[in-house]
């Protein structure tokens, strides 16, 4: 891969790259992509100036800069590849992505939201027009995607792949978060879905949509582990069967911000070489660690996979066979409003298989989540806290969501 990117370089046609985006990974991606041979920026935009200009900046190449990024997709004057969508929205992040795929352009999402909520969309669209639309390499459910290709091709079956979680605070606020929000240079909205565990229920959605795992249980058993090898004795694989799982482990801060995968070998042959290699397991499971997912720093990978390949890392190929789902934050009353979706006062999502959630009518966390006009979903029948939200609960104002979710539902196999 490296190799032809250098060739690219020699021959001076670099891969175009347009970037949508410049909050935290979007500046990070930037001053990536000056680094590297065979790949150019060609332009960067966000709906900030200040923010932009930053990005122009750490770039410190040549590019075009806007704060309209629709025009720029647009503008076939501007040479484009590949998209990277950046930004913290969801129908808008689609718009930019449909107008890049009726460009014919390739599309990396470092935005899990609208991967996991209108990804199917799409990803349909993508296939008409014979391009790719993939999640990021870098975040956790990429290079989880990786390291399962990996440990099947080793012989092994898949009995958990896991994420690492250093806090969980579900009832988090947006006030509550500010001060902390404010230390790690994010907005408040997007810290939140971190500290409250949306985000991560999200990216694990999107993994065991690629292969067909579920959780053990709704949101996910989460146990509290000091390292990774305590995986073995927090968690019981046994009664999994042979059905893949997805969960994660809390706490963990020898090994900061890792991912894992759980496989399975009876094989005693296989048994005496994987003690002679030191890797960590009770037979018949054995644990496969990656210590660090490195973001902007792996989102070439993608960018090369799908220009040069035209290959993907992740695009939910098994199916809507999970979703994150919206609960009770806090005791809701009949009128309150939910003013965020994802990284909210009202509501947190945890993950679940969609057979059992779509017949007890739950609402998906993204669905509520609105931009672009002032009205908001308003509560129409009181819920607990703690409780999943249906859609007997919550009265949703038309909008662009609403109307994607209702062409995407056919898709995925929703009346």
């Amino acid at each position: 891969m490296l190799g032809e990117l250098k060739q690219r370089e020699k021959e001076g046609r670099p891969i175009n790259v347009g970037l949508i985006g410049c909050g935290a990974m979007g500046l990070g991606i930037a001053y990536q992509l000056a680094l590297l041979p065979g790949m150019r920026l060609s332009f960067l935009a966000d709906l900030n100036e200040e923010a932009v200009k930053r990005g122009a900046e750490v770039y410190g190449k040549p590019t075009k800069v806007s704060t309209d990024g629709m025009a720029a997709l647009k503008d076939e004057r501007i040479p484009c590849d590949v998209l990277i969508e950046a930004t913290n929205s969801i129908t808008a992040a689609y718009d930019y992505c449909a107008a890049a795929i009726a460009r014919k352009v390739h599309c990396v999402l470092t935005n899990a939201e609208v991967d996991a909520v209108l990804g199917y969309l799409l990803r349909d669209a993508a296939a008409k027009q014979n391009v790719v639309v993939t999640s990021d390499a870098g975040d956790q459910h990429g290079v989880l995607a990786r390291m399962i290709e990996e440990v099947e091709m080793w012989g092994f079956d898949i009995v958990q792949v896991g994420n690492m979680k250093g806090f969980l605070k579900r009832d988090q606020t947006l006030e509550g978060i500010a001060s902390i929000a404010k230390q790690l240079r994010l907005s408040s909205v997007q810290c939140l879905a971190y500290t409250d565990g949306s985000k991560l229920n999200i990216e694990m959605s999107i993994i065991a949509n690629e292969y067909g795992l579920t959780p053990f249980v709704p949101g996910m058993e989460g146990p509290r582990a000091n390292k990774v090898q305590d995986v073995l004795d927090v968690f019981d694989f046994d009664k999994y069967g042979k059905q893949g799982r997805v969960d994660y482990i809390l706490g963990a801060k020898e090994h900061g911000s890792g991912v894992y995968v759980v496989g399975r070998c009876e094989s005693e042959f296989q048994r005496n070489y994987m003690n002679y290699y030191k890797v960590t397991n009770r037979h018949p499971y054995y644990v496969f660690l990656r210590p660090y997912h490195l973001c902007h720093l792996e989102t070439p990978r993608a960018i090369a996979l799908a220009a040069l390949y035209g290959k993907a890392v992740c695009t939910m190929r098994a199916g809507r066979v999970t979703d994150t789902f919206a609960y009770a934050k806090k005791d809701l009353k009949v009128d309150d409003v939910v003013q965020h979706a994802i990284g909210s006062d009202e509501v947190y999502g945890l993950i679940n298989e969609t057979k059992q959630a779509d017949a007890a009518k739950y609402v998906p966390q993204g669905v509520l989540d609105i931009e672009g006009i002032r009205d908001r979903p308003i509560i129409r029948r009181a819920v607990e806290m703690n409780t999943p939200l249906t859609w007997d609960d919550v009265e949703i104002p038309a909008n662009r969501m609403t109307e994607l979710w209702e062409r995407q539902k056919p898709l995925v196999g929703l009346k």
